[in-house]
């Protein structure tokens, strides 16, 4: 789930650095500042990870081994997804700036660097990104390890996009409001498909179906979109 300041949670940073000292440096002091943050030696090791949890955040090292962090800023860029991405490298060179900016990264900082800027240039592209941490964005949406963009009626993740209908993101909006709250089939059909005359409870079942086969890691056994018997549905970040 995204993780937010102000509600008890944390932004979620993955910082890719092959430098131990360096990576575990930032980690140590990103966790005090009340962050949830994840090292990763390589771009291999943060993609194979990705597969299955999203970051608000990301910290890239441009000189990594195997995969440079510029090639992987293209893969998360060419995948659809707008992750903050903040540079870091020994190359201070006005080329090496302008090449990351243009290929999709959001800020850029060069080594050696002062722990404090850093911190202040993460926390100014979270609020550009989320909105203020006391005000999370409302026009996202995190459902395991895909983003769902509420604006432009599609979700993604690091494997590419898929676009929803105007209903099923009306949807989603609704179950995001009321989050662990068991929800009857006439509420739902009342809320989301108002005075439509066709919806019955089992159009309620088959945009469950196809959110599952979306969202959950396993359909079978759902862990957000939950059946209560005779009940209705739960939401579940």
């Amino acid at each position: 789930m995204i993780r937010t300041e102000g509600n008890g949670e944390l932004y979620k940073i993955a910082v890719v650095e092959d430098n131990d000292l360096i990576r575990n440096m930032i980690k140590v002091n990103l966790d005090k500042k009340g962050f949830l943050t994840r090292g990763f030696p390589d771009a291999e090791s943060l993609l194979e990870k990705s597969k299955k949890e999203l970051y608000d955040l990301l910290v890239l090292d441009i000189m990594l081994p195997g995969m440079t962090g510029l090639e992987l800023l293209q893969e998360i860029r060419k995948n659809g997804l707008d992750t903050p991405v903040l540079m870091l490298t020994i190359k201070g060179e006005i080329q090496y700036k302008i090449g990351a900016l243009d290929m999709g990264a959001d800020d850029y900082l060069v080594k050696p660097f002062n722990i404090e800027e850093l911190l202040a240039r993460i926390k100014a592209l979270l609020r550009r990104s989320l909105g203020k941490p006391s005000t999370p964005s409302t026009k996202q949406l995190l459902i395991g390890n895909h983003r769902v963009d509420l604006s432009n009626l599609e979700c993604a993740n690091q494997l590419g996009k898929i676009k929803l209908s105007e209903k099923e993101v009306k949807l989603l909006a609704f179950f995001a409001s009321r989050p662990g709250e068991t929800i009857s089939r006439a509420d739902i059909l009342e809320e989301v498909w108002g005075m439509d005359v066709s919806p019955t409870p089992r159009t309620v079942d088959n945009f469950i179906l196809k959110f599952r086969k979306i969202f959950e890691e396993n359909p079978e056994r759902p862990s957000h979109f939950i059946s209560v018997r005779n009940k209705g549905y739960r939401f579940e970040k």
